[in-house]
C-alpha cells in the first residue's frame, strides 16, 4: 500500500508475516483489520474483567495499532481524494480524520514526525 511515491507501507504481523511484505491497499486494510480485531479480542492484551491489569507493553501495542490505522488515512487522502470529493464526502472524511488526530495527540499515540510527514502529503 502506498501514500504517494515516497511512502510504501508493507505488512508484517510477527506471526504469519514475520518480515514486511508488499501488498495492495485492500490487502493491507484486510490484514490490518483482522490483526487489530485479534489484538482487541486477546484478553491478555485487552483485559475486560475488573481488576485484571493491562500488560506492560499495552501502550506499545496501542501505538502500533493507531500508527497502522493512520496509514490508511494517508493512503485515502493521497490516492483516493478525487473519489472522496466526487462523492461529496470530503467534509465527513476531514471530520473523521480530525477526531482521529485529536485522539492520537491527546494520548501521544503517534509521534509528531510521523503525523507531520503524512499530513504533508
Amino acid at each position: 500500500m502506498t501514500a504517494g511515491p515516497k511512502y510504501e507501507y508493507r505488512w508484517a504481523d510477527g506471526e504469519q508475516y514475520r518480515t514486511p511484505v508488499a501488498c495492495s491497499a485492500p490487502e493491507y486494510v484486510e490484514f490490518l483489520f483482522t490483526w487489530v480485531q485479534k489484538q482487541i479480542n486477546n484478553e491478555g492484551l485487552f483485559p475486560y474483567k475488573p481488576g485484571v491489569p493491562f500488560p506492560r507493553n499495552f501502550q506499545s501495542i496501542v501505538k502500533t495499532i493507531f500508527k497502522r490505522l493512520f496509514r490508511v488515512y494517508a493512503h485515502v487522502y493521497h490516492c483516493h481524494w478525487a473519489q472522496v470529493v466526487s462523492l461529496g464526502a470530503e467534509a465527513h472524511l476531514n471530520t473523521c480524520t480530525k477526531h482521529f488526530i485529536f485522539f492520537v495527540k491527546e494520548f501521544d499515540l503517534i509521534d509528531d514526525l510521523s503525523l507531520s510527514l503524512s499530513l504533508s502529503l
